[in-house]
C-alpha cells in the first residue's frame, strides 16, 4: 500500500538546524523513497511497510543522540 507521510522534528535544542538536516539526509539515502521538503516538514511517498521501518530506525536514531526531540507525523493513503 502506497502512503504519504509529513514528519516534522522539533530538536528541543540551541543547535537545532544540524540533527534536522542529518534526519531529512539519512531518509533521502533511501532510494525507493520519495522525499520532499518544507520549511517546517518533509513529505515521504512510498509503501507502507517500508517507510513505517524506515521511520522507525531514523527516529530511535535521533531520540537517542537527542532525547529532548519532538516528532510531528502525518500519515495518508489517500493523499500520494
Amino acid at each position: 500500500m502506497q502512503i504519504s507521510v509529513e514528519v516534522s522534528l522539533y530538536p528541543l535544542q540551541e543547535s537545532y538546524i544540524k540533527p534536522i538536516t542529518q534526519f531529512i539526509e539519512r531518509l533521502e539515502t533511501h532510494s525507493d523513497l520519495i522525499v520532499s521538503h518544507g520549511i517546517m516538514s518533509s513529505t515521504i511517498l512510498g509503501d507502507y511497510q517500508q517507510i513505517m521501518a524506515i521511520l522507525t530506525t531514523e527516529m530511535e536514531q535521533s531520540l537517542k543522540a537527542i532525547p529532548e526531540s519532538v516528532f510531528i507525523i502525518k500519515l495518508s493513503g489517500g493523499c500520494r
